[in-house]
């Protein structure tokens, strides 16, 4: 249930009311707006406490929250949220942010040329594989804590800051040690453990979508996470498993605005992924931005030809560089901000 403060509450009438949850057994979420404070007391039966907290002086009233997924839901927080990254970039404001790099991470020489090629066209995030996860146990794996390395002098010399993929556990702390973004993969979607793990961290995770997992188990997805206390939640949409085979997966469009109604996250969606074609990615990403999308993530790589993971999808520079100044214009168009 929501438990909406009067304005002007005292730090001592706040400290009771969140010492009382923690007594009763819940974990109390805060969520300050403008306006309003209220405080999230998640859990089963916790309505039957209603009568006990709406009889207290600070309480201003009492709701319930009806979706299944509370905390990401914009009945526990109304306001969009804007997730600070590291380097002064936020997410969820009118700025748009694009993160570039290759799919994996193969050699320092090839990550710096990425990186400086991104950076001067305009991407703000510095995205790369270290562990990944394929199809094939004989394909390329990722450089492992060596490709972390790698990327994390790569984002110093650019200023800016790096997103990977953690696949188990285990590998949570390694990526939160070098990466300022933790990225939880489609493949890994309802992986709880993993989910409850991200959530115990306080570095923002990226969130992507699973190809057969509807809007409604994304959300729930999303607050394993914030239910651990991390509210530093990016939902990634990055494509769904249709009857379609003319691209890799249909990059659904239609998910953020149905997000943005239901949920207070930013949304950030994956082009090169959801198209599989690099002749695709520019169009989709475009569409991205006028449908209302607070990021990208982009893939693109100097020699598709020779990448060791998703040549096929990967823009080149001057490709990548030509569609940062058409998305320029889209964002414009709708309001936003994306080139300095």
């Amino acid at each position: 249930m929501i438990i909406t403060l009067k304005k002007g509450v005292t730090k001592k009438e706040f400290d009771a009311i969140i010492e009382r949850i923690k007594k009763l057994g819940y974990k109390p979420h805060v969520s300050r707006g403008k306006d309003v404070t209220i405080i999230g007391m998640i859990g089963e039966f916790a309505e039957k406490y209603k009568d006990s907290f709406e009889a207290m002086e600070a309480v201003e009233h009492i709701s319930e929250i009806q979706k299944p997924y509370k905390l990401a839901s914009r009945e526990f927080h109304k306001e969009n949220s804007i997730i600070k990254i590291a380097r002064g970039v936020e997410i969820g404001g009118k700025k748009i942010h694009v993160m570039a790099g290759p799919c994996a991470i193969e050699s320092k020489d090839i990550v710096f040329n990425i990186a400086k090629s991104a950076k001067h066209s305009g991407a703000t995030i510095l995205r790369g594989g270290a562990f990944k996860p394929r199809s094939s146990p004989y394909t390329f794996q990722g450089l492992g804590e060596k490709g972390l390395r790698i990327m994390k002098e790569a984002g110093k010399k650019y200023s800016m800051p790096i997103v990977s993929e953690a696949m188990t556990i285990k590998q949570i702390p390694l990526i939160s040690k070098y990466c300022d973004i933790i990225q939880i993969g489609a493949r890994n979607i309802q992986n709880y453990d993993l989910l409850k793990e991200a959530g115990k961290q306080s570095k923002p995770v990226l969130l992507k979508r699973g190809m057969a997992t509807t809007i409604k188990e994304f959300l729930l997805s999303a607050e394993y996470i914030l239910s651990q206390g991390n509210y530093n939640v990016l939902l990634c949409e990055r494509g769904i498993r249709t009857f379609e085979t003319s691209t890799r997966f249909t990059l659904d469009l239609n998910a953020v605005p149905v997000l943005k109604k239901l949920s207070h996250l930013p949304v950030v969606l994956d082009p090169s992924h959801g198209t599989g074609v690099r002749e695709f990615v520019a169009t989709m990403a475009k569409a991205s931005i006028a449908a209302g999308a607070d990021a990208l993530i982009i893939e693109m790589h100097p020699k598709p030809e020779e990448a060791f993971s998703d040549g096929p999808q990967s823009l080149l520079p001057e490709q990548f560089a030509k569609m940062m100044g058409e998305l320029n214009l889209i964002a414009k168009a709708v309001g936003r901000e994306l080139l300095d």
